[in-house]
């Protein structure tokens, strides 16, 4: 596969898109790790999946979108979906552009927007497959637990009896009714304007699934001060937040290993959800073999 870079956008855009071939494309900094992402002039942006089980996701986002309808915010609109060529083997799309920054954990936020948000993707009514991340959470648990031992490893500031608390409380708590959920929002995903959400990127996690699936901004987004007013927006009950807590440290205690030398976005949003979680010990674990499985975690797009 050639390098995905912007000649080979050029190149893609100029044979499948003329209308768009004299447009700049310039490369988006992005954490993802699903999708390389451009802009292709101030209107548009294109997305190359990076993987192959990432070039399902094109037409699974449309579908998704064309089910929920209308939303409070602005969501991803196709503007185009391109072909395997010039070397690339895997569908691609052009999307509009959609204003906005992507939201850093910890900055100021207005969580009732967010809340408005998550309700109506939870009130949608229409068939949808399971979210990609939206499952029981005994099945994530033996992945949970050998993530804490080889986080508990490395030279991390990392409290792993807290860490367990946290996911025993969540393993405990009873769960409810499945609903729509969104499943990824991370805070790469969410665009905001003056602590303000704007727009909700990346749909192809969304499904049904336990809806405490989006409520982890709570943890890996918003702060002590701003946490509250989120739940008592959505109306979460203490089964929904202690699940809220376990899942997003799951992903955290996944995702610290893996990427703390590949991915400062990630390993950054990691360390904040371990430290709002209170896992984040005063000091250093013991030192010990850092290994990593070689595999990358079923947990970040």
């Amino acid at each position: 596969m050639p390098a995905i870079d912007t000649t080979l956008v050029r190149r893609l855009v100029r044979a499948q898109f003329p209308r768009w071939a004299s447009l700049p494309v310039v490369p988006l900094p992005s954490g993802g790790t699903v999708n390389a992402v451009f802009r292709l002039g101030d209107d548009l942006t294109v997305r190359l999946p990076l993987t192959a089980s990432g070039a399902g996701d094109v037409a699974k986002e449309a579908q998704v979108l064309a089910s929920l309808g209308c939303l409070p915010v602005a969501v991803p609109a196709v503007a185009g979906l391109g072909e395997p060529a010039q070397g690339y083997p895997w569908p691609w799309s052009v999307h509009r552009w959609l204003d906005g920054e992507p939201a850093v954990e910890g900055r100021p936020f207005a969580p009732e927007a967010l809340a408005e948000f998550v309700l109506a993707v939870r009130s949608a009514k229409a068939d949808a497959p399971p979210a990609y991340r939206g499952g029981p959470l005994t099945l994530l648990d033996r992945a949970t637990r050998d993530a804490v031992e080889e986080l508990r490893r490395t030279d991390e500031p990392f409290d792993a009896s807290a860490a367990l608390d946290v996911w025993t409380e969540a393993l405990d708590a009873p769960t409810g009714p499945e609903g729509w959920v969104h499943g990824d929002l991370m805070p790469s995903n969410l665009l905001v304007h003056n602590g303000r959400l704007t727009a909700v990127l990346d749909w192809a996690t969304a499904g049904i699934g336990d809806p405490a699936c989006d409520l982890i901004p709570a943890w890996n987004l918003l702060t002590a001060a701003t946490r509250p007013a989120f739940r008592d927006a959505v109306g979460a009950d203490d089964a929904a937040w202690a699940r809220s807590r376990g899942r997003a440290l799951s992903m955290a205690v996944i995702q610290l290993p893996y990427y703390r030398g590949t991915n400062p976005v990630i390993s950054a949003n990691a360390r904040y959800v371990l430290t709002q979680l209170g896992c984040r010990s005063a000091r250093r674990a013991s030192t010990g073999p850092r290994g990593s499985s070689g595999r990358a975690p079923n947990t970040s797009r």
